[in-house]
């Protein structure tokens, strides 16, 4: 039997003919559009586990600046997200105050941003203002100013260095100012960072401040990580089953000692009449079992306190005895 060669017209017959099949599924349909100017996401045990971090950082923070501004500040985290370089910079203000951040151990350098809605108001107090208001000011900081602030910016990286010793010690040291976001190209446009936005409040002042990490970097500390969150876990655990006890340790629970011995029916003991002896056949040496709530829980015997009886705790009985 000869074989039968298709043309190539019918060969494209039977493909539209299949296309053209109801339930027919566009294999193109279900691709999903990469972008290749975005390297991989962090993990989300990273990323929550950072969120954690940066949360200790804002409450720590919040208390060095109430004292060094003796002026009540609240810091709270908003947001950890990663985004490209330059997507960070087009969402922060111009003019702005940027300082460019090194990293001991590392090659890359963060980034930390000042909103000036917040960073005049600060300086204000740093030259003896009591009370600030909230004054929209459109224009670029001084060296002059950038040597005033340089005092509370080294409190920032000193409790920004010490949120992450629970992870990796980095020492983060100031490396250069700059007030316009785009002159300021410490990483490559497309390179992925970690962006760390925190709210600072002080008194009815809002500002922000906004802290730019290379995800190369956290990808690096990876399994520092994971070890950092691992023992997190078991320190939380702990520490609930602390707070559980303090909760219950004011309980009140009932402790009985029984003598166990023969059973006895109701009919027999209907029966018993003035003189019956019961013989319980319990020795003097056999310890009691001692119930807490209803359970075994002890084993003990029977003393004396003063004049009171009392029960000797000898041995305690687990589950499995």
């Amino acid at each position: 039997m000869a074989e039968r060669v298709l043309s190539q017209k019918e060969i494209d017959s039977v493909f539209r003919n299949l296309q053209n099949q109801p339930g027919a599924a566009d294999p193109s349909r279900r691709a999903q559009p990469y972008d290749f100017r975005r390297p991989d996401r962090i993990a989300k045990e990273q990323l929550r586990s950072i969120h954690i971090l940066h949360e200790n950082l804002a409450r720590s923070l919040g208390s060095s600046l109430s004292a060094y501004l003796r002026a009540y500040v609240i810091v709270n985290l908003v947001s950890v997200e990663q985004l490209s370089f330059m997507e960070f910079l087009q969402c922060l203000p111009s003019p702005t105050c940027m300082v460019s951040l090194g990293m001991s151990q590392f090659d890359n350098n963060a980034l930390l941003e000042l909103s000036p809605s917040i960073v005049f108001p600060v300086l204000e107090m740093l030259l003896g203002s009591t009370k600030v208001s909230p004054a929209k000011i459109d224009r670029e900081i001084t060296e002059i100013e950038q040597s005033i602030l340089d005092s509370v910016i080294r409190i920032i990286l000193r409790d920004l260095r010490e949120a992450w010793r629970q992870v990796a010690t980095i020492d983060f040291n100031i490396e250069n100012f700059e007030t316009e976001p785009q002159l300021l190209q410490v990483l490559a446009p497309n390179e992925a960072v970690l962006a760390i936005s925190i709210e600072v409040r002080l008194g009815d002042i809002t500002g922000m401040m906004n802290l730019a990490l290379p995800s190369i970097t956290v990808k690096m500390l990876g399994q520092k990580f994971d070890q950092q969150w691992t023992s997190r876990r078991s320190e939380a655990t702990e520490t609930e089953q602390a707070r559980v006890l303090r909760l219950i340790r004011g309980a009140s629970m009932g402790l009985d000692a029984r003598l166990r011995g023969p059973t006895l029916s109701v009919e027999n003991l209907v029966r018993l009449e003035t003189g019956d002896v019961l013989m319980f056949d319990y020795p003097v040496d056999r310890m009691l079992d001692v119930s807490v709530n209803g359970k075994l829980k002890f084993k003990g015997n029977l003393a004396v306190a003063g004049r009171k009886r009392a029960m000797q705790l000898h041995t305690l009985v687990t589950p499995h005895d």
